[in-house]
């Protein structure tokens, strides 16, 4: 099993290359705190909130996972050079859309790095209507 890692508030953070490891290589869940239930509901993951993620043959960002539970709702793959590769700089980001069948959404992502691993989102709980 692999490792996972987890986001820590950089703010606790004193040295800066930790801080750019640390947000670079965590995805962070955004969406609205509400869904109705069986309508389209856009939850957007996107690595790194303050830093961008290198973008090279044998460093990048491989793919993004969104799971309500346990359950995964999707997924999306990236090949190297998708932000322009080179050692160019970004955030990958992917905005999925999923249909809610529940009274609320337990949501997290997972990100796999080529290099760092595997990378968790904190979780993020939306009301089903």
């Amino acid at each position: 099993m692999p490792v996972i890692n987890r986001y820590i508030d950089i703010d606790q953070v004193e040295k800066e290359a930790k801080k750019d490891y640390i947000d670079r290589h965590s995805p962070f869940i955004h969406c609205a705190e509400q869904a109705n239930q069986g309508e389209v509901f856009k939850v957007t993951v996107r690595m790194g909130n303050e830093y961008a993620h290198p973008d090279d043959h044998d460093h990048y960002i491989r793919s993004v996972q969104l799971y309500n539970g346990q359950t995964l709702l999707a997924e999306a793959s990236f090949p190297p050079g998708s932000l322009g590769g080179n050692g160019a700089k970004g955030n990958a980001e992917v905005t999925f859309s999923v249909v809610p069948t529940s009274s609320k959404l337990k949501l997290s992502a997972m990100a796999y790095c080529t290099k760092h691993g595997l990378w968790e989102s904190d979780p993020v709980e939306v009301a089903v209507a």
